[in-house]
């Protein structure tokens, strides 16, 4: 049969045609084929810009944290470096991911078309990339205080070390959950230039939040993490994911009390933090082991909870 131009469309982008069942995470009508020049498509899908979930649940933690920082508004300006901040680094994480992973990703559905290990990029091409979004991020460290500066220089071996870890360790969502909230605790240093024992709770609440939606995320990709050898919370878990994830989350609204309470947040931000307490039993009782699609779902209904949290924030200081 002869190839058809809708054929030559989906090759290039390394998707599927409709009427072929598609769980790659790579979509082949969206803004980045619409309005990117072509030969930037790829870079911009290593970076996940195509899926930017990841980056509002990296911001979201981090502005609340400069709301509570601020004990009010923070300024513009740490708005702008903080949100340029989120979308880099977790673009740099994106690609480092993919670098490690690039001889594992084919091998799994969702992933293997990938622009690495689809052949879109070459290692040399993403290597190049990568240090060019680090030295975006190196010029942004100078509207930060020398104490924010070093805590992003202890950032960087996070975010490398996070792909290796499910190689030898069934628990690389701790290692992703410190690196994607780190900047709550560089939000506190750059405008208090101290990090107390609360802004540490509500980071510490961050991690186990993500520790359980991206726990829910990894069941995923158990099927395949068990085919490569490669291990996740999802596996540790086993049966008992709703159990664990559910822990979690009921550490997580202690911490955040407990943090709110050492800062002296006002009565409103507990009310917004039930709001957040019935969405994690809402999506307890909607997550199952054996429907996957429900896995995507709920880890991107996660955007409402750090949307919670920025309110929580914002009503603890500045509504009373």
């Amino acid at each position: 049969m002869t190839p058809t131009p809708e054929d030559a469309r989906h090759k290039h982008l390394g998707t599927k045609p409709p009427d072929v069942p598609d769980l790659s995470d790579m979509r082949p009508d969206d803004w980045v084929e619409r309005w990117l020049p072509r030969s930037w498509g790829p870079y911009a899908r290593l970076c996940r810009f195509d899926r930017p979930v990841g980056t509002w649940l990296t911001l979201l933690p981090c502005l609340a944290a400069l709301v509570q920082a601020a004990d009010g508004m923070p300024t513009l300006l740490r708005i702008v470096i903080f949100s340029l901040g989120a979308l880099i680094m977790r673009g740099i994480g994106c690609c480092f991911n993919d670098i490690f992973d690039r001889n594992f990703d084919h091998q799994v559905e969702r992933t293997r078309f990938r622009p690495l290990t689809s052949g879109q990029l070459t290692l040399r091409k993403a290597l190049w990339f990568v240090l060019g979004q680090l030295a975006v991020c190196a010029l942004l460290l100078i509207a930060l205080n020398e104490y924010s500066r070093w805590l992003a220089v202890a950032l960087v071996p996070i975010v490398i070390v996070y792909p290796l870890c499910k190689r030898f360790t069934y628990w690389p969502q701790v290692v992703l959950g410190i690196g994607f909230n780190w900047g709550m605790l560089m939000a506190w240093s750059d405008t208090q230039n101290v990090v107390p024992l609360a802004a540490v709770a509500m980071w510490l609440g961050a991690v186990l939040w993500q520790v359980g939606y991206d726990s829910i995320y990894a069941y995923v990709d158990v099927r395949d993490d068990i085919k490569l050898g490669l291990h996740s919370t999802a596996l540790k878990f086993g049966k008992n994911g709703k159990a664990w994830i559910s822990g979690f989350y009921i550490a997580t609204i202690a911490l955040w009390v407990y943090g709110g309470a050492a800062m002296g947040m006002d009565w409103p931000y507990y009310l917004v933090l039930a709001a957040i307490a019935a969405h994690f039993i809402w999506q307890m009782s909607v997550f199952s082991l054996a429907r996957p699609d429900r896995s995507f779902m709920l880890f991107r209904a996660n955007m409402a909870v750090g949307v919670l949290l920025l309110v929580a924030a914002l009503a603890g200081t500045v509504l009373i």
